[in-house]
């Protein structure tokens, strides 16, 4: 069989990427850990790093889609593989692979690819099936506390961890190459035009933020005679373990799949009033409910900001300049998005973290690349180290 150049390229670039990741890794981690760590969990990071890279793509998606012709045991094969490489790394770094709530780690990576080889249903058309499926995968990842998670290199946990990659990759796997929804947009790409995009809707968001923050004494400056820029090594390790370690998976949950998938279940339907009524109604009410649940003042700030948030999505749905249904999506995700974070406590940060969600949604939308949406939100939250800000959470 020919392998096409398209192919063939992916998978080149895909080397690059993880061979400039891989030396990052040897630089960042040389003078903090044992070499025996380090070079245990390099290959790990190789390998897990090139699949993220590679799995996501279109090209690659569709060649092992072609390749496994919907055979169940071909498709068992792949989360058999995260498995493997999850527990030997456990087992290799002496971790008993089968105490704690470890045994619920298999479930986590057969789950959601079994459920979509099973279905007969792979077209183009969404249905709640998918959202059931979404559901009862992501909910227990935020729940189950797997220890050890694995960290690269063991012991530290800059680089993420094995378990995150290899949950991660089985969502890739199940909702892209599976159920073949092609336009995820999980893999890095350069392009200057998108990088524009992120730069300036993070200064943006952050200006609006930070007008809102000093108002509410959410935000307080370090020094309070003037803001200074901090570009240090330390700012850098924190940009990129925020990129790989939370901003990767959040996106990929939020934007590449929820949004993505409910943007389209809305078109499919044709009838975006609908959804905005029933988001607006039911997120309101949870978001009143969340504010008077937390400690502080202003109980009603995350129920004014879904509201401003879903009027901004009517007034862009009536427009109809754009696909039915992407900003009503956006609207609800966004909320939803600020809403999981109220465990920080902070009535603020829930309604502000609602309106970075848009942000990152709006990325997300301009670029159709989770790992755009995935920087500016690394971005945001190092904004703070980087001008000296503290944030009252």
């Amino acid at each position: 069989m020919t392998i096409p150049a398209s192919f063939k390229k992916s998978l080149i670039t895909s080397g690059v990427y993880t061979a400039l990741l891989s030396l990052i890794f040897m630089l960042f981690s040389w003078k903090h850990h044992p070499a025996a760590d380090i070079f245990i969990a390099l290959p790990y990071f190789i390998v897990l790093y090139f699949m993220l890279f590679s799995l996501g793509k279109p090209v690659v998606s569709d060649r092992l889609r072609k390749s496994m012709k919907a055979d169940i045991r071909l498709i068992f094969l792949f989360p058999l593989l995260l498995a493997l490489l999850y527990f030997s790394y456990v087992g290799f770094n002496q971790q008993n692979p089968l105490q704690g709530t470890l045994f619920l780690v298999p479930y986590l990576l057969f789950f959601p690819v079994m459920a979509f080889a099973a279905r007969t249903n792979t077209g183009a058309k969404l249905d709640w099936l998918d959202f059931v499926v979404f559901v009862l995968f992501f909910f227990p990842v935020t729940l189950i506390d797997a220890k050890p998670s694995g960290n690269l290199p063991f012991n530290g946990g800059g680089f993420d961890s094995v378990y995150r990659i290899t949950v991660m990759l089985a969502a890739v796997f199940a909702f892209v190459t599976v159920r073949h929804i092609r336009d995820v947009g999980f893999y890095p790409v350069f392009k200057w035009k998108y990088l524009f995009t992120v730069v300036w809707v993070w200064l943006a968001f952050y200006a609006f933020v930070f007008i809102i923050g000093l108002a509410v004494n959410f935000i307080k400056l370090k020094n309070e005679d003037a803001v200074h820029i901090f570009i240090t090594s330390k700012v850098a390790r924190s940009l990129l373990s925020v990129f790989l370690h939370t901003a990767l998976f959040e996106e990929l949950v939020f934007r590449g799949l929820l949004q993505n998938m409910l943007a389209k279940r809305i078109g499919q339907l044709g009838s975006w009033k609908t959804f905005w009524m029933w988001g607006l109604a039911i997120l309101t009410a949870v978001s009143l409910l969340t504010g008077y649940a937390l400690n502080g003042n202003m109980q009603w700030f995350p129920a004014l900001v879904t509201v401003l948030l879903c009027a901004v999505a009517y007034g862009m749905e009536r427009t109809g300049k754009t696909k039915m249904g992407v900003y009503t999506a956006l609207a609800i995700t966004s909320v939803i998005f600020g809403l999981v974070h109220a465990h920080a406590g902070s009535i603020i940060f829930v309604g502000l973290a609602s309106i970075g969600g848009w942000a990152y949604g709006y990325v997300y939308i301009k670029t159709g690349n989770v790992f755009y949406a995935a920087l500016l939100h690394a971005l945001v939250n190092t904004t703070p180290l980087l001008f000296g800000l503290e944030l009252a959470k």
